[in-house]
């Protein structure tokens, strides 16, 4: 028999019993399915992690303030100190002491409630320099951005993102227009070009005040001078290294600390929270696809199952055609086939299947998913692999049945 006729025998075998066939196929197609889908959104949610740290600039070191320890004793997580200053950043924004670094855009930001024609939004209030908009890589849409002018007269103007504009004023061309913000009238001077949004962030709902403002008029007090987040660019991609070690050591002697391990700051590159991110996530795809493979071997087992009554059920036609001459690897084949047939279909529907899910799936769960073609040329060679592998018990039991005894079965 050659290989034209195992092929047509095998495919008639299997539709002979459609029903089980089907059953069989379905749980291999849910195992390569969930396989495929569950590695495209371990790389969407990598792309979008990595997309949402690049938003924040280009070359970037971001300081944030150390760790605060209340009057229990009990230590908060870092940020929730009020350890840098304005002074810190002037500090950093010089060409002798740093001359890696390319702009410096301090931060100071708060939510506030902002208010326009009876209309009243929440949002994070910023105070910032002129720096901001090159350092963060944001353009504006409409109007102008802050000046140097406007933070040394502590002026009280105000920089709208695209979606504070829009629930404000229902429209983003709003230059001119008013806006208080804790009571405060503030001139409405630009809009942000939209920048989008991920799952922890929106970047278009936020206004930007100079930092003198957010200081000395919204804030106040003894940490009116307290930063949040100071930005950092670095003047290339091969000088972010040179420029954190400048950074380190700039802040290490304003805060008159001589070892790292006690700094009271948290300095960290932007390529260092992309590679961690994208380690995490790729661990738990790592588990995920696992949990999701072992869907493969329940399918695996229904194959083997559905071989093992095949045989007992064609016992007389393998003793047959063992009388007529055919050799026990015409039979062992003829039964590896029609598991591989089995595994084959069941690895190209459930591809079919993942790559349908990670076209549709996204704009409902609100989350990238990445087809891998990869994923999906390994998932149905696996399901090959599962169908033969799995079958070789079946084929070889049918192939070592005796004529004599496999006549005699009713």
């Amino acid at each position: 028999m050659n290989w034209s006729e195992t092929l047509t025998t095998a495919w008639s075998a299997v539709r002979a019993h459609l029903l089980r066939s089907m059953l069989t196929v379905l749980g291999i197609l849910i195992g390569i399915a969930a396989v495929i889908l569950t590695v495209g959104l371990g790389l969407g949610t990598q792309k979008d992690v990595s997309e949402s740290i690049s938003s924040l600039g280009s070359n970037l070191l971001i300081v944030s303030p150390g760790s605060s320890t209340d009057a229990a004793g009990a230590r908060g997580g870092f940020g929730t100190a009020t350890t840098l200053t304005a002074s810190d950043a002037e500090a950093l924004d010089s060409e002798i002491s740093a001359p890696d670094i390319a702009g410096v855009a301090p931060e100071k930001a708060s939510s506030f409630s902002l208010e326009a024609n009876d209309t009243n939004w929440t949002t994070t209030v910023t105070g910032t320099t002129e720096s901001w908009l090159e350092v963060r890589s944001r353009e504006l849409a409409v109007g102008e951005f802050l000046s140097d002018e406007d933070v040394d007269a502590t002026a009280n103007v105000v920089v709208l993102g695209s979606e504070t504009a829009d629930e404000l004023f229902g429209t983003t061309n709003v230059v001119g227009q008013t806006v208080e913000i804790d009571g405060t009238s503030f001139e409405v001077i630009g809009v942000l070009e939209s920048a989008g949004s991920d799952s922890s962030t929106n970047l278009d709902d936020l206004a930007i005040v100079p930092l003198s403002t957010a200081s000395d008029v919204l804030s106040g007090g003894p940490t009116a001078t307290a930063l949040t987040t100071i930005y950092l660019q670095a003047e290339s991609a091969e000088q972010l290294s040179a420029a954190y070690q400048e950074a380190e050591t700039i802040l290490l002697n304003l805060h008159g600390i001589t070892s790292t391990e006690d700094a009271d700051f948290d300095l960290s590159s932007q390529d260092a929270l992309v590679s961690t991110a994208t380690a995490i996530y790729q661990t738990l795809t790592i588990l995920l696809t696992g949990i999701a493979a072992l869907s493969l071997l329940v399918g695996g087992i229904g194959v083997m199952n559905i071989q093992l009554v095949s045989v007992t059920e064609r016992t007389r036609e393998i003793g047959l055609r063992k009388a007529l001459g055919a050799p026990p690897w015409a039979i062992r084949r003829q039964f590896l086939v029609e598991a591989g047939i089995l595994g084959l279909t069941g690895g190209v529907l459930g591809a079919g299947l993942g790559a349908l899910a990670t076209i549709t799936l996204p704009g409902v769960i609100g989350s990238s998913i990445v087809l891998s073609p990869t994923a999906v040329v390994m998932a149905i060679g696996v399901s090959l692999a599962i169908g033969l592998v799995f079958g070789v018990y079946p084929a070889t039991r049918a192939a070592r049945l005796t004529p004599i005894d496999a006549l005699r079965t009713e």
